[in-house]
Order: C-alpha cells, then structure tokens, then sequence
C-alpha cells in the first residue's frame, strides 16, 4: 500500500484550500459535492489533502467538527484491492467501520478501518 490522502474536516472549505494552495504549493486538482460534502483535492505530488466540508449540519464530517474541531480526520491509503485489504484487516481482528467497499469521492472504492483498533487513527483503504 501507499499513502493517498489526509482527510481534514473543516466548517471553511475556500478559505482552507486557498491556504493549502499558497503554503503547500497544492492545487485544486478535483471538487465535487457527495453526501452532504463539499470535497476538494488539493494535489501534493505524492498525495493529497483531501478537505471536507459538511454542506449542513448532520452527517459524519458535521459531527467530528461538533466533538473534535477543525483537523485531521483521517488517513488514506491506496491499494489494488479494497476488498481484500478488508480481508486481511478482518483476518487480523481490526473492526471494521466498512464491512464491504462502498463508493467514495471521485468514484473510488473505499472502506474505513475504526480507529479503536488502527491506534485512534481512522484509516481509509482507496481503490483508484
């Protein structure tokens, strides 16, 4: 595997793009709005920074910025297979937060790895 993104979750998409954009010489390369998500790319050469903005006030991303604030929010890695890597996640006692690979961002499979058991770190299989 190999790192893909970082996934920071904020209530000021624009204003955390254009900051990326300027520091970390990160273009926007890809937004889009998904389940009640704004979503940007901003490509970093070797990875992204994934910035999340809940549209309302429900949802995932809506409630991590209630209990957590602004920041990180998770970490993802690329593999060929989601499916399998879900498989040996399983195989090795990790709860799951996905089951089975469900559509994400861009279109890409994704599933989710619970953080009680990756060390408080939620982690995100990718399959371009």
């Amino acid at each position: 595997m190999e790192f893909d993104h970082a996934g920071v979750a904020t209530d000021e998409f624009d204003a955390l793009v254009d900051l990326y954009g300027a520091v970390f010489d990160a273009p926007l390369v890809h937004e889009e709005e998904f389940e009640g998500l704004r979503v940007g790319f901003l490509d970093l050469g070797n990875g992204y920074f994934e910035v999340l903005e809940p549209l309302d006030d429900e949802g995932t991303i809506a409630g991590y910025l209630d209990r957590q604030g602004p920041g990180l929010h998770h970490v993802a890695l690329r593999t060929g297979d989601v499916a399998a890597a879900l498989d040996i996640a399983r195989r090795e006692g990790l709860a799951l937060v996905d089951e089975e690979p469900r559509r994400g961002a861009w279109g890409h499979d994704v599933a989710f790895l619970h953080p009680d058991s990756t060390g408080g770190v939620l982690v995100e299989f990718v399959e371009h």
